[in-house]
């Protein structure tokens, strides 16, 4: 008979994100209910109240309760590895929000106590599951455009950062703690190849304490390359992916989906004497191509993808009944790693050598 435990979830940080995963959670999650959360602020706790769930009168009280089986952490960022530790000492599972902690250190600090107690530590990685994503990936892994040597993926706004923690250094601030955690956790999800050179320049627009713009570049060992770009600045966008591989291109819009794939079928690299006018002037490189030469195949959304929170719980709860984690620390550990490489290089204007 199929198991149908259901475990109970004790949130601690009832802001932004917790919302998102109450509501998610309230959609009919066959597995994990919510029970209580805990949050400093009295307007959070009364939101949580208003929605049916009981407050604890403190994290203590969470860890203590014997009905809880999992702790969602959901505060800011700075204090993500105390509670973690506590929470995993406490005897219960842990699934963390990004940034799982500011350091690497840090992280595997709570790696050694989760290995010591035997108790499951994920990450919400959610965006693993983005339809986007998942698309991109399923195309590249086709080999519709033969091998990719370039992927650049971007994710752009135009009206600055919310108030908050992200405009706060402390707390773990700023648009590579927040936005650069998921799109360099999906490059990687996607190779095992090492990562070797990070190159990343971070830019302070509007907010003089954090970076609210960066352009990162990785390079792995077998040669591709990743453009990963983050603003809060850009009032024309680019599309959210691009690719480069040896046989085509990829381009996808936005999140939506709406993009396209143009593979070469005809090699056009025969020139004649003659010179082609463009409008940039004569040119022979940058000739018009063939339409003939190419097939344009357009793209659609997948429809077998849940895009939202399930299955981020799905795994934690196969974990806790003794399947392989999807979402494993090592893997955010990586993540942090290029992100310190990241920083690195932005504070010398240097790239940085790596094994990561």
């Amino acid at each position: 008979m199929e198991n149908t435990r259901i475990y109970k979830l004790g949130i601690i940080g009832f802001g932004g994100m917790a919302g998102h995963h109450f509501t998610q959670l309230s959609k009919g999650n066959t597995r994990v209910r919510i029970k209580g959360i805990y949050d400093l602020l009295e307007e959070r706790r009364e939101a949580a109240r208003e929605k049916g769930l009981y407050v604890y009168s403190s994290s203590e009280e969470i860890f203590a309760d014997p009905e809880i089986d999992i702790v969602l952490v959901a505060a800011t960022n700075e204090v993500h590895k105390e509670l973690c530790i506590r929470a995993l000492r406490a005897g219960k599972h842990v699934l963390c929000e990004k940034p799982v902690t500011l350091s690497s250190a840090d992280l595997e600090d709570v790696m050694a106590v989760a290995k010591e107690v035997g108790k499951v530590f994920t990450i919400d990685q959610n965006r693993r599951v983005n339809r986007d994503y998942v698309l991109m990936r399923r195309t590249v892994d086709s080999g519709v455009i033969g091998k990719p040597y370039i992927i650049e993926t971007r994710v752009e706004g135009s009206r600055g950062m919310p108030e908050g923690w992200r405009r706060t250094k402390a707390l773990g601030g700023g648009m590579m703690y927040d936005w650069g955690v998921h799109l360099i956790d999906q490059l990687l999800y996607m190779t095992d190849a090492k990562v070797v050179n990070v190159f990343c320049k971070m830019y302070s627009i509007l907010y003089d304490e954090v970076d609210d713009n960066f352009h990162l570049v990785i390079t792995f060992e077998d040669g591709l390359t990743a453009y990963v770009e983050v603003s809060t600045n850009n009032f024309i966008q680019h599309p959210r992916w691009y690719v480069l591989g040896t046989e085509g291109t990829l381009q996808i819009d936005d999140w939506s989906c709406e993009g396209r794939v143009v593979k070469c079928k005809v090699r056009e690299d025969k020139w004649g004497a003659d010179i082609s006018v463009t409008k940039a002037g004569p040119s022979k490189t940058m000739a018009k191509r063939d339409p003939a030469t190419v097939d344009v195949i357009e793209l659609e959304a997948p429809t077998d993808v849940e895009d939202n929170l399930d299955p981020t719980y799905y795994q934690l709860v196969d974990a806790i009944e003794g399947k392989p984690l999807k979402i494993t620390p090592a893997q955010a550990l990586r993540v942090m790693k290029v992100m310190e490489a990241a920083f690195e290089s932005a504070g010398t204007g240097n790239a940085v050598q790596t094994n990561i």
